[in-house]
């Protein structure tokens, strides 16, 4: 069975919506200690950093790990800290064009395939009382750049050059080339 490892819900919801059987597990990994600000390089080096560690945790399996980073091209949008830290990171976003760049690394028939995808948006400005109403309900929470495509940015993007399934974390289609029917449903 393939393991998803990683903590995410909109991952596992992404392989169960793509009809793709799995468990999901996870393995600690410190990506504070990455050192980059190429969003590129970080968002590659995290998911290597992860697969690295499943690797060693569940080396006889099939396994998938990914990450995601926001960026305004000037900056890294990380996962927000607090409320505040929320706001300033989707005011850098409101009006604006955005990258949202997921890396993935899958061990499938004990051969390795590692990706970077892109789905490049275009905001139109945020409602600051629409915003204010996400900022309170917490669903940023742990949100690559407090972004929630399928969610409260839906009703502003403007453009998508990409899958949404990038922005939400894990390029779906990918995954299935990929890994074809093996995993299917």
């Amino acid at each position: 069975m393939l393991i998803l490892c990683s903590a995410s819900v909109t991952r596992a919801k992404l392989l169960k919506n793509a009809g793709i059987e799995f468990i999901q597990k996870k393995c600690e990994f410190d990506e504070e200690a990455i050192k980059s600000n190429d969003p590129y390089e970080f968002v590659m080096l995290a998911s290597l950093g992860k697969f690295q560690e499943c690797l060693k945790c569940f080396e006889n399996e099939d396994i998938l790990t990914a990450d995601t980073v926001v960026s305004d091209g000037k900056k890294i949008l990380r996962k927000a800290k607090d409320k505040e830290d929320a706001k300033q990171i989707l005011l850098a976003q409101s009006g604006k064009e955005i990258k949202i760049i997921t890396s993935m690394w899958i061990k499938f028939n004990s051969q390795i395939f590692g990706r970077v995808d892109e789905a490049v948006y275009e905001f139109r400005e945020f409602d600051k009382k629409d915003l204010k109403n996400y900022l309170d309900s917490n669903e940023w929470m742990g949100k690559a750049g407090a972004c929630m495509v399928e969610g409260f940015c839906k009703k502003y993007i403007k453009t998508l050059k990409g899958y949404e399934s990038t922005a939400m974390g894990l390029c779906v289609e990918e995954v299935l080339n990929i890994i074809g029917e093996k995993y299917a449903y």
